[in-house]
């Protein structure tokens, strides 16, 4: 029987199991995916742990890339064989083999590995729709960016760059500002140093920023507000440090400022609209304007320590894990 990760109660790492699953024949709407290789993502520790209540038991994953199997009588855009990749839908992706929506799979063209497809569909599209749909920056613009020597931050900042934008990013030590600077950002600030805001204004002279796209949520909330010039955008994606609750709206008054809190789902809801997000996202990476940095590995079956290290700051880039 082919394994799969799940959790049968919310809670730590610990309550992740390496378990054997059934997998049957597909539904008409749906095809049945062998993965070769799954993306680990924070939204992954806000399942497990709760954050997002999910039913129980469950998978666990929202980013695989492999090799199609069987489909339904409704799929028509793929077929056995093909090599595809997902990310969203139904969590479940730490899998050997499992159903998954058939309009939710893109095809991996040629000259991308599964591996790196596996490792870019959640970050690189949502780095696709913040930059160019929630905010679409322009050349010459200066925005900041959040936990830059992240999986998203560092797509960001390499997109970024290739747009002509200039790029203020956050981390954490020196060592993660060094890898955030060699991938685009001009200017990394180390928020155990030294508060960002304040920063963020020297740097552009006092004006602000247009945009701050913020996955780190509760600790950088107020801060990244102060970091906005007049109707300036706060784009929250993520709650790396837990949600952002008890808000007073009047915050905002103090600029005008806009908030946000999109979703990969919502922007990729439309077939159309996914299609053409993931083709954007491929085209910049086979240009090699973006290059997608997988900086640790583990088997399937350690997806526990995976969500430690990730959970703990340990890790830098994208992590993959390999059925």
């Amino acid at each position: 029987m082919p394994k799969a990760i799940r959790f049968h109660k919310t809670g730590g790492p610990e309550v992740l199991v390496y378990e054997d699953v059934t997998v049957g024949e597909p539904g008409p709407d749906e095809a049945r995916v062998k993965n070769n290789a799954i993306g680990l993502n924070f939204i992954d520790t806000y399942h497990r742990g709760g954050l997002y209540p999910l039913a129980l038991p469950s998978g666990v994953g929202l980013e695989a890339a492999g090799v199609v199997e069987a489909v339904g009588a409704n799929v028509t855009w793929v077929k056995p064989g093909d090599r595809v990749a997902y990310a969203g839908g139904p969590p479940g992706a730490y899998s050997e083999v499992r159903l998954v929506p058939g309009h939710r799979l893109v095809k991996i063209p040629d000259g991308i590995s599964d591996q790196t497809a596996a490792a870019a569909m959640l970050k690189g599209l949502t780095v696709q729709y913040l930059i160019r749909s929630t905010f679409r920056v322009q050349p010459g613009q200066t925005v900041l960016f959040h936990a830059a020597a992240g999986g998203v931050g560092l797509i960001a900042g390499q997109w970024l760059k290739a747009l002509g934008v200039h790029a203020i990013g956050t981390a954490g030590s020196d060592e993660k500002a060094k890898v955030a600077k060699a991938h685009g950002y001009e200017h990394v600030i180390v928020y155990t140093k030294e508060q960002f805001a304040p920063r963020v204004k020297e740097i552009t002279g006092g004006k602000g920023v247009p945009v701050v796209y913020d996955s780190v949520g509760k600790d950088t909330f107020a801060g990244s507000l102060d970091c906005l010039e007049p109707r300036g955008l706060l784009a929250v994606f993520g709650n790396g440090s837990g949600p952002v609750t008890g808000v007073d709206i009047n915050v905002l008054a103090k600029g005008s400022y806009y908030v946000t809190r999109p979703t990969l789902m919502t922007y990729t809801a439309k077939r159309e609209d996914l299609v053409a997000a993931a083709a954007e996202l491929f085209d910049v990476i086979k240009s090699g304007k973006v290059k997608i940095e997988i900086n640790q590995t583990y088997a399937l079956k350690d997806a526990a320590q995976a969500h430690r290290d990730l959970e703990s700051r340990k890790t830098t880039g994208s992590t993959v894990l390999l059925p």
